[in-house]
């Protein structure tokens, strides 16, 4: 472990600056919980008033301490932040956690003090916890630099799970929900405003420590992405989960953008991408975040799971609530096959109905043990739970002692168990065995639909980098000639003046104005279509002219765009954005006027290879009649996701933020894809 690493997840000097010698105020707490929970390193209080701090010696500067120090926890008020950290840098110690608020997150001023901190400490090499960090916990070294007040709790279970969490507060919360059941924490790391380590990068320093078996982070936002897929990679070597809880599902967060693709591909949407790209698993509930530990410690993403579990339950209402949950997530309950009815007859249990119900045979331990058994030998499922009922709060050792025979007896497939009562004590046995148990139904389904997401981190596919210039203000036709140079192309010409019109058209043709402002050129009139000859193509073309200024003065017009009229089976939108938080990612989705409205894509990170893209495709519900569904004729999907792995390649153009084709039009087998209207949007310089 190098010392950045040492010095922040297991510091054995520690300079408190700022630390009270009253034990009621905020800033007396972390020296309080170090001692209260057995740190054996050294504290040294840095406060110019104090010669005593609840009973170890005070400094009254940084600089009066003798030796290295590890780690310096700032507990003073914003306006004494800037002065101490130039004393951290003189001091040249390698990491220092700041709990004040009221940096970036306060508006310029604050992000400009924070700035200066931040270039104050990177010139010393010194790195920077927060601000607005709670500090970071080591259970296993017993310490307990935080002053979050989870920490009042008289014992705290140490164990071999990391978390690093964005929000300082539920650092404490998930610790504290944890206790009770017996989940034990190696790490708990509050990252506040993260203006230099951030979750990403501590992540990787976790995987590394021998001590840790799974790293959970709790996320506002995803930053240094790069560093995090680094990391979950990493882990994925070491066959240690990352198991992430990302705030920002719902609409409020999304993110405004000119074209379709970017209300389609808001930041959540990319952020599962992103977490699936490189095998980061992703729960959505903070039960599950507790839970979903047991179930993924010790195993690899399935390969190719089914989605279906079977289930067994000594309690029918409970079981049927985690039939249903499961079903919701798209996870299949399924009836036993023939070795699992075979096994299930061998010792005299039901066998009959997707749910195996126990109830009435008897719920001794040997038959909840054989029932696991038979099920598990069930050739079509990927896991077993096992739902139990009142046994679990009221005879807790004897209720779990099924459940624990059949996963000793290693039966090659998870098992799993929902406790439909309030049973503290059965989950603790559990959860002490290492078997995953849920305490809801919703928070079961939401684990286990996790775990069968859960991939591989993939090979990202190759892009080849093109030369081909993009103008600070593109229009239609340069954004097909840049769809073009990917490998993107459908023929089309361009008008100058309405007087103009190219020779050499096949007509019927479609017209369309050329400006790089509009971007929705039928809410201002600027498509006509079936155009039939060239004279009706210049009279419509200055009537359009006339029509669109009168719509929109303030457009620039760069003349028009002529194509020849095309009729296909269906309509595909492609979309490519760079995310602020996940990278390039590509879309592929229902397309025309209704994809956003519809907004049934598929998302992935850019770029693709074919294999991927056809399984995108794979997932739009609009394009399944594509492919031959009910005797309709079948769609070019070869040709859809040729399209799908061009335009992913925009990856390797820094030059564009965004792009988009909508529609494509799909022919029929054999006969390609067309590109109806294309859209560009340069990047930032």
């Amino acid at each position: 472990m190098d010392r950045l690493a040492s010095a922040l997840l297991n510091p054995r000097r520690i300079a408190l600056i700022g630390g009270s010698s009253d034990p009621k105020r905020l800033t007396a707490r972390a020296q309080v919980y170090l001692r209260k929970h057995g740190f054996t390193g050294e504290l040294f209080p840095i406060n110019p008033s104090a010669e005593t701090i609840l009973g170890e010696r005070a400094y009254p500067r940084l600089a009066d301490v003798p030796g290295e120090i590890d780690l310096a926890y700032l507990l003073l008020g914003t306006q004494h932040v800037e002065g101490q950290i130039a004393a951290v840098a003189e001091k040249r110690i390698p990491v220092a956690a700041i709990l004040a608020d009221g940096f970036a997150e306060a508006g310029p001023e604050g992000r400009a003090l924070q700035e200066r901190l931040l270039a104050t400490a990177k010139a010393a090499g010194v790195r920077l916890l927060g601000p607005n960090s709670m500090g970071l916990v080591n259970l296993n070294a017993r310490t307990a630099c935080s002053v979050n007040a989870a920490l009042e709790a008289d014992s705290l279970p140490a164990g071999r799970i990391a978390l690093v969490s964005q929000s300082g507060s539920m650092m404490g919360a998930i610790m504290a929900r944890g206790a009770p059941r017996g989940i034990g924490f190696s790490h708990l790391i509050g990252t506040g405003n993260e203006a230099d380590l951030t979750a990403s990068e501590i992540a990787g320093m976790l995987v590394e420590d021998p001590g840790v078996d799974a790293v959970l982070l709790f996320l506002e936002a995803i930053r240094a992405p790069e560093k995090l897929a680094a990391a979950a990679r990493r882990a994925h070597e070491l066959g240690k989960p990352i198991i992430a809880f990302k705030l920002g599902r719902s609409s409020f967060g999304a993110e405004l953008a000119g074209s379709h693709t970017g209300a389609l591909a808001g930041s959540d949407a990319a952020a599962d991408a992103f977490f699936r790209a490189n095998g980061i698993a992703r729960v959505t509930m903070i039960e599950a975040l507790l839970e979903a530990p047991a179930l993924f410690i010790g195993r690899k993403p399935l390969a190719n799971p089914r989605r279906t579990i079977s289930v067994m339950t000594t309690t029918g209402g409970g079981g049927a609530m985690a039939v249903d949950a499961l079903g919701v997530v798209g996870i299949e309950t399924c009836p036993p096959d023939a070795a699992a009815v075979a096994g299930l007859e061998a010792a005299g249990l039901p066998h009959h109905g997707r749910m195996i119900d126990v109830t009435l045979a008897g719920t001794r331990a040997d038959k909840v043990e054989a029932a696991l058994s038979a099920l598990a030998a069930d050739a079509g499922t990927d896991m077993v739970l096992s739902v139990v009922g009142s046994s679990a709060q009221f005879r807790p050792h004897d209720a779990v002692a099924g459940i624990t025979g059949a996963v000793k007896a290693g039966l090659g497939k998870p098992i799993a168990a929902f406790l439909v009562p309030q049973a503290d004590a059965s989950l603790r046995l559990l959860g002490e065995a290492g078997i995953p148990a849920f305490r809801t139904p919703e928070s079961c389904a939401d684990v286990i639909r996790a775990f069968f997401d859960w991939r591989a981190p993939r090979t990202e596919a190759a892009a080849p980098t093109i030369s081909q210039t993009t103008p600070a203000h593109p229009d239609e036709a340069d954004a097909r000639r840049l769809f073009a140079a990917f490998g993107l192309d459908s023929p089309f010409a361009v008008m100058a003046a309405p007087d103009a019109v190219p020779a050499g058209l096949r007509y019927p043709v479609a017209l369309k104005i050329l400006s790089p402002d509009l971007a929705h050129k039928t809410e201002v009139a600027g498509v006509a279509l079936n155009i039939p000859d060239p004279v009706a193509l210049e009279a419509e073309a200055s009537a359009m002219l006339t029509r669109v200024r009168a719509r929109a003065p303030a457009a620039r017009i760069t003349g028009f765009l002529v194509q020849p009229m095309v009729k296909g089976l269906a309509e595909a939108i492609i979309g490519f954005r760079r995310d602020p938080e996940a990278g390039p990612i590509i879309l592929v989705g229902a397309g025309g006027i209704m994809a956003e409205l519809h907004r049934d894509t598929a998302l992935r990170l850019a770029p693709v290879d074919e294999a991927e893209a056809r399984a995108m495709i794979a997932e739009v519900k609009g394009l399944k009649p594509l492919a031959g569904w009910r005797g309709l004729p079948r769609g070019d999907l070869d040709a859809l996701a040729r399209a799908v792995v061009a335009a992913s390649r925009l990856a390797a153009h820094p030059g564009v933020a965004e792009a988009e084709i909508n529609p494509l039009i799909i022919l029929a087998e054999g006969q390609g894809v067309t590109v109806a209207d294309a859209w560009v949007v340069p990047a930032s310089p």
